[in-house]
């Protein structure tokens, strides 16, 4: 198998985990919401951000920076020194794993009342806080086979972890509410689901790293080097990996703020049950739906990476400019229409998945929001792959300060709807900064004079996915409302879909000139679409 078919396959498999992760975490959520009330709801969402904020501390950067340093070393033919430095980081990912647990363990009440003022989370943050002693490792371990050129090892892991998690949280929580517990230990037994998921994940990584050593043995590869000294390795590590842990922080502290500071920013103005209510909704609801949009973008934009990386290394400026042109537009190309889809149904999939109906206004707003995250982790990825990751670390912590402030002055105004609003200006803050700092160093155009068909592109299919939406939920009144919501989001999903790349094509927006050089799933999917378009567009470069 070619470099390049590897390099696909293994971005197929870990864009297919990322969707399963992510659809099985919908699934998770969806029963929980069914089965807790505001306060278990607020309390579950909570230790699940804070738990995931310091997972990507403790992780975040350190496997890909692994996977370099591996898959280097076995490049230059130097197994035993690729050994050290996989030894070096299950060292670090022990130690990690036992302090970072132990601290969130210990700290657990004091942060969720007097900082988050929700007493009730402490215990489903302890329960939830053993996971964080294994996932260090596991994180290690899946960079260690990427750099072995296996992505099945980590996408599997992560499929498996997810189900685990999923069966143990809904199952635990089930029957501590039928034991009679209250929602804050029925909550806390939601979240020991993940540590269940830490333990399976690490099950399928033992397995894959078993199979490698017979591999190994019987290629007669050599043991590690321990003449090499560990600290150089360290520097190593972190010197590239940090300014990625603080780049890759954009979302996961964003999702912690917003679940820290909605009750102590609501409770004044709309009072303390209304505060925990609305965090419920932008926990259990929100965040789920909105964090669908950016899983295709980003995997098809993330493939382009690579070769941003390779072009620049050759100072390819012309290559360097049509590849970076490329990563934006398919990040946005993709990402618009599932935006618009999950915001005009924004009624309708709340009716379908969630008990009842409250909260759609915060679904859309967040959901509508997530264009901005795309472009934002888009950019990120391209500064890193030209080698600036710490103009990415520095922007990415403006942005979180713009957050703070923006949520501070918002909230009073509009609620949580102006905490929302603050998210979308970080995401905006960062991607400005970012674009401005890559335009400095290779000139490209996202659209160019294309941005009144795309403009033209999202409104006509925003309103037809808006009036299908509301001729859909009026089904209520003929047939089930569950059916009905059903029957409604497929129509919309559809037709949104459907009116968008039509008009992307009528429209030029998308040309059969440039076709060739977007990734294949792509071309497969706009080729026949390409008649629809006018001539004199057909043929403009």
């Amino acid at each position: 198998m070619s470099k390049k078919e590897t390099f696909i396959k293994g971005t197929i498999i870990l864009a297919v985990a990322a969707l399963v992760a992510r659809v099985l975490g919908i699934a998770q959520r969806v029963p929980l919401e069914h089965m807790l009330n505001d306060v278990g709801q607020a309390s579950f969402n909570f230790a699940n951000t804070l738990y995931l904020m310091l997972l990507t501390v403790a992780t975040a950067g350190i496997p890909s920076t692994l996977s370099k340093m591996i898959s280097e070393r076995h490049a230059l033919n130097k197994p035993a020194e690729a050994r050290r430095v996989y030894q070096a980081a299950l060292l670090f990912a022990a130690a990690a794993g036992v302090i970072i647990t132990v601290l969130l363990y210990f700290a657990a009440p004091y942060y969720a009342t007097y900082v988050a003022e929700l007493p009730e989370a402490a215990p489903a943050i302890q329960a939830l806080a053993p996971a964080l002693l294994l996932f260090p490792a596991i994180a290690m371990m899946r960079g260690y086979f990427q750099g072995r050129n296996n992505m099945t090892a980590g996408g599997l892991s992560q499929i498996v972890e997810q189900i685990a998690r999923v069966v143990t949280a809904i199952g635990l929580a089930y029957i501590l509410l039928r034991m009679g517990y209250d929602d804050k230990w029925v909550a806390a037994g939601a979240s020991f689901g993940g540590v269940l998921g830490s333990i399976g994940a690490f099950a399928v990584m033992l397995y894959f790293a078993a199979k490698l050593r017979r591999t190994d043995r019987e290629a007669h590869m050599p043991p590690a080097d321990r003449s090499i000294p560990l600290r150089g390795i360290y520097k190593a590590i972190f010197t590239l990996s940090i300014p990625i842990v603080l780049s890759s922080m954009a979302v996961p502290a964003v999702n912690f703020i917003d679940n820290s500071i909605v009750k102590p920013l609501l409770t004044g103005p709309i009072g303390a049950e209304a505060a925990t209510a609305a965090l419920a909704v932008l926990g259990t609801r929100a965040q789920s739906v909105a964090g669908i949009p950016p899983i295709l973008a980003i995997a098809l934009s993330t493939s382009l990476i690579p070769i941003i990386s390779a072009a620049y290394a050759r100072k390819d400026q012309e290559h360097l400019e049509q590849q970076v042109t490329m990563a934006m537009r398919v990040a946005i190309m993709t990402g618009m229409p599932v935006v618009i889809a999950l915001c005009t149904a924004a009624y309708s999939i709340n009716g379908l998945l969630f008990s009842n109906l409250e909260g759609t206004g915060i679904i859309a707003f967040l959901t509508f929001g997530t264009i901005l995250q795309i472009t934002m982790m888009t950019t990120n990825s391209i500064l890193l792959g030209i080698g600036k990751a710490k103009l990415s670390m520095v922007h990415v912590m403006i942005g979180v300060v713009v957050k703070l402030a923006a949520s501070f002055l918002l909230a009073p105004l509009f609620g949580i709807y102006g905490i929302i609003g603050g998210t979308a200006i970080c995401f905006l803050v960062i991607t400005a900064l970012n674009l401005r700092s890559i335009k400095a160093i290779v000139a490209f155009s996202m659209l160019g004079k294309r941005w009144v068909g795309f403009a033209l592109t999202v409104l006509a299919s925003g309103l037809v996915g808006y009036g299908l939406n509301q001729a859909g939920i009026q089904l209520v009144h003929v047939m089930p409302s569950r059916l009905a919501f059903l029957i409604t989001c497929l129509i919309v999903g559809v037709a949104v879909v459907v009116v968008y790349l039509v008009l992307m094509v009528m429209f030029g927006v998308l040309r059969q000139s440039e076709l060739a050089s977007y990734p294949r799933p792509l071309q497969k999917l706009f080729r026949p679409l390409m008649r629809l378009q006018p001539a004199r567009l057909r043929e403009r470069g």
